[in-house]
């Protein structure tokens, strides 16, 4: 008998939107050959017949709750006060983001039958395999790079390493809903104060969509291992910076079609001299 995989991709659907993301991320996982687990996380606010085709894709499927947090760190933190209080002047979110919602992705470390995880944002693709990060420690995250290189001093939960404990779940707990407590990029900013000696990893494991147009000489598709659509959507009808992002966009639909890879190396970014 095949013993189960220790070691698992998990990714968060807490909408019908993001099950749509989630469907090309692990169209994308299963291109690469991975033997790990692939993990859905889904709130109750996912229907049944948008996580029936998971079963079919051989996901396993594991509905959490919100975390259990103080009436007033959930005001602090509901999307309209977010928003107010820490405004993103750099893109547009769609009105499907619920900040609250991105917090759940710290139930992983619930997930003891796993002796480490990698954990992909639903609005994420992978494009080799990457199973070497399994080998990785705690905590291990690429920056947050996307318009310059001052941004390399903060990380992204976009793409991170764990190692599952429900002794450090109850340190997150505690640290989380501290009084007064407030996190502008939600699981993002708390990561980061809470692994404050993050381990980095290559900007290549977490490249956001928009360095193919404000940093164009970092775009290496011979590199890139995970292609992050950090604020709009490639699925969003309405995208403002479609335009500028077209190329990723199609490639998104590809592999969210299920199709295979197209050859990476033609897609040759114009604005590179």
């Amino acid at each position: 008998m095949t013993q189960p995989s220790r070691h698992a991709y998990i990714t968060l659907v807490t909408n019908p939107d993001y099950a749509k993301g989630a469907t090309a991320l692990i169209n994308s996982l299963h291109q690469t050959g991975t033997k790990a687990d692939l993990v859905i996380l889904h709130t109750g606010a996912v229907t049944r017949a948008d996580l029936a085709p998971f079963l079919d894709k051989g996901c396993r499927l594991i509905e959490v709750a919100h975390l259990p947090l103080s009436d007033a760190f959930n005001q602090r933190h509901a999307r309209g006060n977010v928003h107010a209080s820490a405004p993103f002047t750099k893109g547009r979110k769609p009105d499907f983001h619920t900040p609250l919602d991105n917090f759940c992705k710290l139930r992983l470390w619930e997930l003891t039958e796993y002796d480490r995880v990698v954990f992909i944002d639903a609005d994420a693709v992978v494009l080799r395999n990457i199973d070497r990060l399994f080998s990785y420690p705690e905590f291990s995250a690429a920056p947050n790079v996307y318009e310059s290189l001052a941004d390399f001093h903060r990380l992204n939960s976009g793409v991170f390493v764990a190692t599952p404990s429900k002794e450090t779940f109850a340190r997150m707990l505690q640290a989380l809903d501290a009084p007064d407590a407030f996190w502008p990029r939600t699981d993002q900013t708390f990561l980061q104060q809470f692994f404050p000696d993050w381990h980095g990893l290559p900007v290549y494991f977490n490249m956001l969509q928009y360095v193919w147009f404000t940093m164009p000489a970092l775009w290496d598709w011979n590199s890139i291992s995970v292609l992050h659509y950090q604020y709009e959507k490639p699925w969003e009808t309405d995208h403002p910076k479609a335009a500028q992002l077209q190329p990723l966009i199609n490639l998104w639909h590809a592999l969210h079609a299920g199709k295979a890879l197209p050859d990476l190396a033609a897609m040759n970014n114009p604005e590179v001299a």
